[in-house]
């Protein structure tokens, strides 16, 4: 069973690597079959065997000889893992495939930011929808507890987009970082989103200060926000009830 999860999980990371390529060049996820994306050549079937297929090439294309963005064996072998996580701490039922379009939604949503600095709608759009049609009938979180966390997760980034607007005179998160709460929200419920805001500030402020350290960065200089998210809210997915109930022990009782 883990293995035919774990073989499951790599064939979705390999869709998601389409839809990452894709989806903001506004192109159809389904149609026409993958392609080298410098030669345009039409790949045959085993040279789109997740991540063995990058090994035998060595990173390159058969026909053109270009270097294969290390991205895609890295988003086929994340996504297996997250997957079997979800469904270890999940078990088998609905609740795990719950989870699931979660990942599914967060990985994509944080490689297009890192490419193109973008968080498509339709990407959140088809996520949220999802998440909607669960909630109502109970599956992952109760639908009161996900509207609390849409809103809870997109108001307080608005705030400080709005905020830092009118103090820096700058935009300070984007407009696909706002809505990417929202969602996450949608799955998490509201303690899972608040505990998400306050993992995406440390992770985005920590990488930030080394981006800074190691001179790749420049203060001021813009980064992509939803990775952050991403991580933020994969480490409360797994992670969060035993973080919370530390916290509450440690410091309120």
């Amino acid at each position: 069973m883990d293995l035919m999860i774990f073989l499951s999980g790599l064939l979705i990371g390999s869709f998601l690597n389409v839809c990452i390529y894709r989806i903001p060049r506004k192109e159809s996820v389904i149609r026409p079959g993958s392609r080298c994306p410098v030669c345009r050549t039409r790949l045959s079937p085993q040279e789109l065997v997740p991540v063995l297929s990058y090994i035998f090439l060595r990173g390159r294309c058969r026909y053109c000889n270009q270097p294969i963005p290390w991205r895609y064996p890295a988003v086929e072998l994340l996504t297996a893992l997250l997957i079997c996580m979800a469904y270890k701490h999940y078990g088998t039922g609905f609740a795990a495939i719950y989870y699931t379009l979660l990942i599914c939604i967060l990985i994509a949503a944080a490689a297009i930011d890192i490419e193109h600095m973008i968080i498509p709608d339709g990407l959140l759009l088809t996520g949220c929808s999802a998440a909607l049609l669960f909630n109502i009938f109970g599956v992952g979180i109760s639908f009161a507890d996900g509207m609390l966390g849409f809103i809870l997760g997109g108001g307080m980034l608005a705030l400080i987009a709005v905020a830092s607007f009118f103090i820096f005179d700058k935009e300070g998160l984007g407009g696909g970082d706002i809505k990417l709460a929202a969602t996450i929200g949608l799955y998490l419920g509201w303690r899972l989103t608040a505990l998400t805001l306050v993992l995406s500030v440390y992770a985005g402020g920590l990488t930030g200060l080394l981006l800074m350290i190691l001179k790749i960065k420049k203060r001021g200089e813009y980064i992509a926000y939803g990775p952050f998210l991403a991580v933020g809210s994969l480490i409360a997915m797994f992670y969060g009830e035993a973080i919370i109930n530390w916290y509450l022990s440690s410091f309120w009782y």
